[in-house]
């Protein structure tokens, strides 16, 4: 199962920038976003549905980290930002719905090496 890793300011690089080898979903939440609530009742389901992939969730609170928020450009929660090997790879400005969001995640997944 995909690991979920909470990450402030201090631990962001760490989580997200010095991954190696895995898709690193960056997810920008919030208290009292029903949005963001709605992407946490799917969840369990993505997850499940994603099983045991070379990937990791990184929920960054928007609220506790004004700083974050600001260099990744948020105009609004929740907000996703894919990451392999350090480099950014894309954003999704909103939950779709499940169906989307597992098949773009699936879409950015590291490919299985070539033997």
């Amino acid at each position: 199962m995909i690991p979920i890793v909470a990450a402030d300011a201090a631990s962001f690089d760490a989580e997200v920038r010095a991954r190696r080898d895995e898709l690193v979903v960056l997810y920008f939440w919030g208290h009292d976003c029903p949005n963001c609530e709605v992407f946490a009742e799917h969840l369990p389901s993505v997850l499940a549905e994603l099983g045991d992939v070379p990937a990791r969730l990184v929920k960054v609170n928007a609220y506790d980290e004004p700083d974050l928020a600001r260099e990744f450009g948020l105009y609004g929660i929740p907000a996703f930002f894919l990451f392999r090997d350090g480099k950014k790879l894309g954003r999704m400005s909103e939950f779709r719905g499940k169906r989307y969001f597992v098949d773009v995640l699936r879409e950015h997944l590291p490919k299985p090496p070539s033997p």
